[in-house]
C-alpha cells in the first residue's frame, strides 16, 4: 500500500496532470481514514467522520504539492505529518472552550509547573486554587472544563520541531498499519519503556483514559481520588512523556 501511494506520487511529481493527483488521493484514502481513526472526536457537529475526511484531503494535497522525491523522505512520512497537522489544526479551531477560558487555563498549568519548583512536589488543588486567587469549586470547574481538550493532547507534537505526536508512537496492535511503522519502529519501543517505567498508578491511569476509554470521573471513582487529582496526574505524566521524547527528538536531529 505505501509502495503504492509512494509510486503515483513521484509520477504525479513527474507529470503534474489531474488524472495523476486523482490517483494520489485514492491511493491515500486509506491513510487518510487510518489517521482520522486515531483521532478522539469531540461531540462536535463540524467534526463528523466526512469532515475530518475532507480537511484530511486537504493536508494530502498540500502535501503532494510540497513533495520533493529527490529529498529522499518517503511520501507516506511527509504526507502523514501534514495530514495529520492539518487534523490537528482543525480540532483546535473547534475547540469548545471560548478564548478567556483557555487563558485561564493556560494559567492554572503555569502555576502548577510554578508551584511544582517552589514545592518540589506535586500542588495539592487548594494550593494552585489560592494562587490563582480563585475558590476551590472555581478551580475543579475548571479542570472538568478542560477534560474535553485531553482528546488533543497525545496529538500535540513531541517538541517544536518534530512532526510525530505521542500517540503515534504508542504500540497499538488493532489500528497500526504498515505504512505508519516507517522510520519510528526504534522510538515505539523507547516510549514502551518510557510507560512501563511509570509508577503502577499513572500506568493505571494512562491505560484506563486512552485505551479503555473512561472519563476522569470514573478513573477517580475507581481509584479513590478526587477526578481533579486524576486529572493533575494525567497531565503531569503527559508533560513528563513529552519531555523525555523531546530530549532524544534533539539528540537524533
Amino acid at each position: 500500500m505505501a509502495n503504492d501511494l509512494q509510486s503515483v506520487a513521484v509520477k504525479f511529481v513527474q507529470e503534474p496532470t489531474e488524472r495523476h493527483r486523482t490517483d494520489v488521493v485514492l491511493a491515500a484514502v486509506p491513510l487518510v481514514r487510518s489517521i482520522v481513526g486515531r483521532l478522539s472526536i469531540p461531540d462536535h457537529p463540524l467534526a463528523t467522520r466526512e469532515d475530518l475526511e475532507s480537511v484530511g484531503q486537504l493536508g494530502l494535497l498540500q502535501a503532494l504539492d510540497g513533495f520533493d522525491p529527490e529529498r529522499g523522505t518517503p511520501f507516506v512520512s511527509y504526507a502523514y505529518g501534514r495530514v495529520r497537522g492539518a487534523l490537528v489544526d482543525y480540532l483546535r479551531s473547534i475547540d469548545p472552550l471560548p478564548r478567556e477560558r483557555r487563558r485561564v487555563l493556560a494559567e492554572a498549568h503555569n502555576a502548577m509547573d510554578k508551584l511544582r519548583q517552589k514545592l518540589g512536589d506535586e500542588p495539592s488543588d487548594h494550593q494552585v486554587a489560592e494562587y490563582l486567587n480563585m475558590t476551590l469549586i472555581d478551580y475543579h470547574t475548571l479542570l472538568r472544563d478542560a477534560q474535553c481538550r485531553f482528546a488533543l493532547s497525545l496529538h500535540a507534537p513531541i517538541d517544536g520541531e518534530s512532526e510525530q505526536t505521542v500517540l503515534e508512537i504508542i504500540p497499538n496492535t488493532d489500528t497500526l498499519k504498515a505504512f505508519e511503522q516507517i522510520d519510528r519502529e526504534s522510538l515505539k519501543d523507547y516510549i514502551k519503556t518510557l510507560i512501563n517505567e511509570l509508577p503502577e498508578r499513572e500506568q493505571t491511569i494512562i491505560a484506563l483514559y486512552y485505551f479503555e476509554n473512561l472519563t476522569l470521573r470514573e478513573i477517580a471513582g475507581l481509584m479513590d481520588r478526587t477526578e481533579a487529582r486524576i486529572s493533575q496526574i494525567l497531565a503531569k505524566v503527559l508533560k513528563t512523556l513529552r519531555a523525555q521524547l523531546a530530549i532524544v527528538s534533539s539528540r537524533a536531529a
